[in-house]
């Protein structure tokens, strides 16, 4: 298994075309970085279809997936941090990001103090913006009752808050919603709260937007309930030159959701 000692943490990762060759040397990187809850997973339909073209790098943030569950190091900054050195560890280069919600929290805030480090910023059902305050009595409350009861008791309204009603109620989409709701059972509960309590309790860095420069791409879901196209539109607003895509019936689990749609707008933007 692939692990990366990163900032006093073993962080899981998956390299594609992970090999030695000109060939792979000579291609643009694309790293990916996933959701809060979820893993590199998210991103295996688009990987799939990039990989012939691109070398892609996805990996676990810490206390997810396969990484290693730390006491500590999950607020934004500590997370950048591990992201940053990952990059500097196994890519010689600039890289294409691509950040789903949490995973854009980190990439903006890449794009913002470390340019250097990327070529284009990809962000996905994200927001610039602290999280709501109505919104964190209600995360928290669901944080706790996964990690002192059983992740069972919050699967229907965490899996409505991360998806939307058109993928909820698709009868053709019964058995991929069961494959992300067996996924979701099988969370780590005992950091599920840290992760959680990272998220809820960033900071806004709407303010700081026009710092970045770089070739962006803002993508939402027309259903996302979480990050809304309203938050995606200021984002857009902000950042001079970016291109914003909005998602037909999709959440804010759009790479999944519609996975065809989003391996589309990434093709078409980094053309």
């Amino acid at each position: 298994m692939p692990i990366i000692k990163i900032n006093d943490a073993d962080i899981y990762y998956q390299d594609f075309n992970e090999n030695n060759s000109e060939e792979t040397k000579a291609k643009e990187t694309i790293v990916f970085a996933h959701g809060l809850l979820w893993d590199n997973e998210m991103f295996a339909p688009q990987i799939e279809q990039l990989k012939s073209k691109y070398r892609c790098i996805a990996f676990d943030f810490r206390g997810q997936g396969k990484s290693e569950s730390t006491e500590s190091g999950y607020d934004m900054g500590s997370l950048a941090l591990d992201t940053k050195l990952l990059i500097e560890t196994l890519v010689d280069g600039p890289v294409h990001f691509l950040g789903l919600s949490m995973g854009g929290f980190i990439g903006m805030r890449l794009a913002i103090h470390h340019p250097e480090l990327l070529k284009s910023l990809m962000l996905l059902e994200t927001t610039a913006d602290p999280e709501p305050e109505a919104n964190k009595p209600k995360y928290r409350k669901l944080a706790f009752i996964a990690k002192w009861i059983s992740v069972g008791l919050i699967v229907d309204k965490t899996m409505a808050i991360m998806f939307s009603q058109s993928f909820l109620n698709d009868p053709n989409k019964i058995e991929l919603k069961n494959e992300w709701i067996g996924r979701l059972k099988n969370l780590n509960r005992w950091t599920f709260g840290k992760a959680v309590k990272g998220v809820i309790d960033r900071n806004g860095i709407y303010g700081m937007l026009p710092k970045i420069e770089l070739p962006t791409l803002i993508v939402v879901g027309d259903e996302d309930v979480a990050t809304t196209p309203a938050k995606a539109q200021r984002m857009h607003d902000a950042i001079k030159g970016s291109s914003l895509v909005i998602i037909e019936k999709a959440g804010h689990t759009s790479s999944i959701e519609q996975p065809e749609a989003i391996t589309k707008a990434i093709r078409e933007f980094l053309r």
